[in-house]
């Protein structure tokens, strides 16, 4: 009821995923109660001359004056947002700024947005048909259906066990019910597993972390910090074990689709309970059934890349995130969200241990566990007998470089191979080159859409020279035949990319195999698993951009070559440090995981380069320790707190008319106290001045706090949004931005 004095509602309160900071007033449906509609429900309204799917943000009284409409439908007896996550995506709506309606659609799978219903969440087995059983001896022997129907004679397989057990299972079972030898039929939710496996004890670290983790009974964030090999992934399995044990789910937040077959099959193999994945790898329908399952309780384990943080966990116990410190982990569009933050901000509310893990922590996450609001917990030696690569600075000035291995690198190659053992080739630029020039006149292929009259946008030669392929925006062009300036044939790929190197590696050494894992052979549903299968344990060559360097368990491997250090070193962006440091010390963490040890090899033209030597002699602790004393000096994260206004439009000048209008609008905002304690940078032209035919500019706000930072946007989005500029702009608000790109 009303409180006394108080309006009574009159109409339910709508959020809708359309860029307008604010919720919309409807009457409840035909026959349908105002006071029966719950908050968090999703509801069908009109809008415009269209309809739209949003959520019921609570209910209030209707603006005077205006003519309600009425809702026309709700999907679902009961809300798909209750409790903690509703409350925690309100959070959400209020820390990044953004309409309400969009942050729901976010949460939402796609299927879900779209007004689909809850699908089913029951499981799928094949069983032999009195048919098949009969007529099993008719089947010839050592094919797929054959060995399928012998699988089938024990009784029903469901189907997670048949994907363990048989490749190429589902041809089979198509066969054999079309020749009415066996049926699918539904059973009880993820109610199938495989029996747990034991796994190794653990190490004196090992347990005393997982003692800590266990000792933890509500919200408790803690960092794992672990070098690369050290078995956080013991320790996550121990914690996630327990908390099953207590009758509680469990959240995994990894940071790459690819990282999940490895992880989904370790997990299945330890826990005993079905393990759900959750990424945008699988079909709207899948990750539905899974979202679907976690609603209602009955998945018990999830693992998912950075939309999973938004599964509901109605029992929940436990939220991991692995390699915490990953980029992806940050949404680049829509709502700029951070998982790894989001997940804190979660198992805050709902009271559940959240444990941070990884190698190379971000500095943000250190500096919180060297303040003393994390729990730091510590794995300083690698599992079992391994032990940590040998690090090599290669000095590659002044020396032959054929597709930018120098001599004693391919002479290391070739022992490697000998040897027994694998190579990672690591090169973080895919395609064949970097740019295509005349040597004749200097003309280079630039991107049409990315570029302009003062900086250029390289296309990057793609498939052996063939194609030109804009990264930024996608553009795609033909190789000319002929220089379009000087009409000179002498039109050459200068750089290296990963196609490069496997074209050299691949003639080099034609006796073994030779692989390249980037986004070009990794975009088919598990295409990264299938390529390692191929390799297994077969000496041999793997060359990858940064899909390899995330957690992947390559036992065989022994070295490792970086080719190509020095782009990271000199950046304008003041996170590059961290970001080189981060990537070189996950890279030479593939080596030398088992028995066999590995080496690491740097390719470099500035040999005494400080961050190289800090890394060897001290560690990635060292480092981030002394990065974040320049940090602090500087004025830069995490000792103050950033947001960016982004501003792209068809027109240089519409984007700056539309900050230095907002600009103006924070200044009068944040008079007084507010504006000293708040700094403001800009506008000036994105450090990438157009992309995809837009222009780019930029405003940078710094604040000592975190309050008084949203306290002076609370202020001022109302009337940003207001702008008749803001009409005529692409703009978009960063809290905390990761990339000043």
């Amino acid at each position: 009821m009303p409180a006394p004095g108080s309006t009574p509602p009159t109409c339910l309160q709508v959020a809708l995923p359309v860029p307008v900071p604010r919720l919309f007033d409807y009457l409840p449906p035909e026959g349908q109660s105002l006071t029966a509609i719950q908050a968090g429900q999703r509801i069908r309204v009109p809008f415009g001359n269209r309809e739209l799917l949003g959520v019921v943000a609570g209910t209030g009284a209707a603006e005077p004056g205006v003519e309600l409409r009425r809702a026309h439908a709700l999907p679902d007896a009961e809300p798909v947002f209750t409790g903690e996550l509703l409350e925690s995506l309100r959070w959400l709506t209020r820390y990044t700024h953004a309409p309400a309606g969009e942050v729901f659609a976010t949460a939402l799978p796609a299927s879900l947005r779209a007004g689909g219903p809850l699908p089913d969440t029951h499981a799928w087995a094949w069983l032999l048909t009195e048919a098949g059983i009969t007529g099993l001896a008719g089947l010839r022997r050592n094919t797929r259906p054959r060995r399928l129907a012998e699988l089938l004679e024990g009784g029903p397989c469901d189907e997670d066990r048949l994907e363990r057990e048989l490749d190429g299972w589902r041809g089979a079972a198509r066969s054999l019910a079309r020749r009415g030898f066996a049926e699918r039929i539904a059973t009880p939710a993820f109610a199938h597993a495989p029996a747990p496996q034991p796994g190794p004890l653990p190490s004196a670290e090992q347990q005393a972390a997982i003692t800590a983790i266990a000792a933890a009974d509500s919200f408790s964030p803690a960092l794992l910090e672990g070098v690369t090999g050290s078995g956080k992934t013991e320790v996550y399995l121990h914690a996630i074990a327990d908390c099953l044990a207590r009758g509680r789910q469990a959240l995994v937040l990894v940071p790459e689709i690819g990282l999940t077959p490895q992880t989904l099959a370790r997990f299945r193999a330890r826990l005993g309970v079905p393990v759900h994945a959750l990424h945008s790898g699988l079909t709207d329908n899948e990750r539905a059934r899974v979202w679907t399952a976690a609603w209602r309780g009955e998945a018990r384990v999830i693992v998912g890349t950075r939309s999973a943080v938004f599964t509901p966990l109605p029992d929940a116990g436990l939220i991991v995130v692995d390699e915490e410190h990953d980029g992806s982990y940050k949404q680049q569009d829509g709502i700029r969200y951070h998982a790894r933050d989001f997940a804190l901000v979660r198992g805050k509310a709902l009271g559940v241990p959240v444990l941070l893990g990884s190698a190379t922590p971000s500095l943000e996450t250190l500096h919180n566990a060297l303040a003393g609001r994390f729990a730091h917990l510590r794995l300083r030696r690698r599992a079992g007998e391994a032990r940590p690569p040998a690090v090599r600075i290669l000095d590659v000035r002044k020396r032959p470089l054929q597709a930018g291995l120098a001599p004693e690198t391919l002479e290391m190659i070739g022992a490697a191979l000998r040897d027994g053992g694998q190579v990672l080739v690591f090169k973080n630029r895919r395609g064949y080159a970097p740019v295509l020039l005349c040597h004749d006149c200097g003309w280079s292929a630039q991107c049409p859409r990315c570029s302009t009259p003062a900086q250029g946008t390289p296309l990057t030669v793609h498939a052996g020279g063939g194609k030109l392929v804009c990264h930024h925006c996608g553009h795609r062009q033909t190789r000319p035949l002929a220089c379009p300036d000087c009409a000179s044939l002498a039109l050459q790929p200068q750089g290296i990319g990963t196609e490069r190197l496997e074209e050299l590696l691949a003639e080099r050494f034609a006796d073994w195999p030779v692989l390249r894992i980037d986004r070009g052979t990794t975009q088919r549903r598990d295409g990264l698993a299938k390529l390692l299968d191929e390799l297994g344990d077969r000496p041999g060559v793997l060359v990858g951009t940064q899909i390899l360097a995330k957690g992947h368990d390559l036992p065989n491997l022994t070295r490792v070559v970086v080719v190509g250090v020095d782009e990271g070193l000199f950046s304008s962006d003041f996170r590059a440090g961290e970001k080189l440091a981060q990537l070189l010390v996950q890279v030479a963490g593939r080596a030398g995981r088992a028995q066999r040890p590995g080496e690491v090899w740097w390719q470099t033209h500035h040999p005494d380069h400080r961050l190289l030597h800090d890394l060897i002699n001290g560690g990635y602790d060292t480092f981030a320790r002394d990065e974040l004393v320049q940090r602090a000096a500087a004025g830069f994260p995490p000792s103050t707190y950033l947001a960016m206004l982004r501003a792209e439009a068809q027109q240089v000048d519409t984007a700056g008319a539309f900050l230095r209008a907002a600009k103006a609008i924070l200044h009068e905002a944040g008079a007084g106290a507010m504006q000293a304690a708040v700094q403001l940078h800009g506008p000036v032209t994105a450090p990438m001045a157009r992309r995809a035919g837009l222009y780019r500019m930029q405003l940078v706000l710094s604040a000592s706090t975190r309050p008084v930072l949203h306290a002076l946007l609370d202020a001022a989005l109302p009337a940003i949004h207001a702008l008749p500029e803001a009409r005529r702009t692409r703009w978009s608000l960063d809290v905390d931005p990761v990339d000043l790109y």
